[in-house]
């Protein structure tokens, strides 16, 4: 597939929809926001899951003010989640929303996960943003309690996306890999390195979806129509991954 053509959001006379799903790790807003903003508005998601969203001083004017430059609306998370936060166009019809605090292990820094259930042209999805722990024993129970949390959200199809903080050589990796679809595997699309400040890029960052949902394509948004690559390397330290997702009715 060109870069270029990657799918556009719309629904089908079928009744199923086509989304695109955005998946950023925003560093809680400390860099060039308005490059941040210019990068999301072009990839025309509709639905945004950030990862270390702003969570302490005015934290959700922070994330208003984002979601409005991105011509978006805040769907929940933020400091109520720990960093993750969802954000969605007007064509997400919102039928619940839960924030969920991670178990806090002495020393080290809160998790949590922004959940969302909504409806898209008539289809119900469930979403999770998600920033897993930097400790491997940690980060792999988190995999789990990811995966619980989806299968009880009672929904035909699910989305998770987030900072997983390993490649998909990781156990915490693996482990989502193997009971859900990961986006980038299934259909390669624009760049694969979310992660490039160090000698080795890796792919730490990932859209994952629940059998069922066909991936038309899924990658880092290098050379997409509009998106400058300066913008990229002045919004966050991460790049984003935005994955295009038929959801059957």
């Amino acid at each position: 597939m060109e870069l270029t053509e990657l799918p556009n959001s719309r629904t089908e006379a079928d009744g199923s929809a086509v989304i695109r799903v955005l998946s950023y790790n925003v560093r809680s807003l400390r860099d060039d926001e308005d490059a941040l903003a210019r990068v999301i508005r072009v990839c025309a998601p509709d639905l945004v899951c950030v990862q270390e969203a702003p969570r302490f001083f005015r934290w959700r004017k922070h994330a208003a003010r984002l979601a409005a430059k991105c011509d978006l609306v805040v769907l929940s998370g933020g400091a109520t989640a720990a960093g993750p936060l969802l954000l969605c166009s007007l064509r997400a019809f919102v039928e619940r929303t839960e924030d969920v605090l991670l178990p806090l292990a002495p020393g080290r820094h809160r998790r949590g996960f922004a959940t969302a259930v909504v409806r898209v042209g008539g289809v119900r999805i469930g979403v999770l943003s998600a920033h897993l722990s930097l400790d491997g024993p940690e980060r792999l129970a988190q995999s789990d309690l990811l995966l619980e949390r989806l299968a009880g959200m009672d929904v035909p199809y699910a989305i998770a996306a987030g900072d997983i903080n390993e490649g998909p050589s990781g156990a915490a990796f693996r482990r989502l890999a193997g009971a859900l679809q990961d986006c980038w595997g299934v259909a390669p699309w624009g760049g694969e390195h979310t992660w490039v400040r160090s000698a080795a890029p890796r792919r730490i960052d990932a859209v994952f979806a629940s059998a069922g949902v066909e991936v038309l394509g899924c990658g880092v948004p290098e050379g997409l129509a509009g998106v400058d690559s300066r913008d990229l390397a002045r919004a966050t330290d991460h790049l984003p991954v935005l994955a295009a997702l038929r959801l059957p009715s």
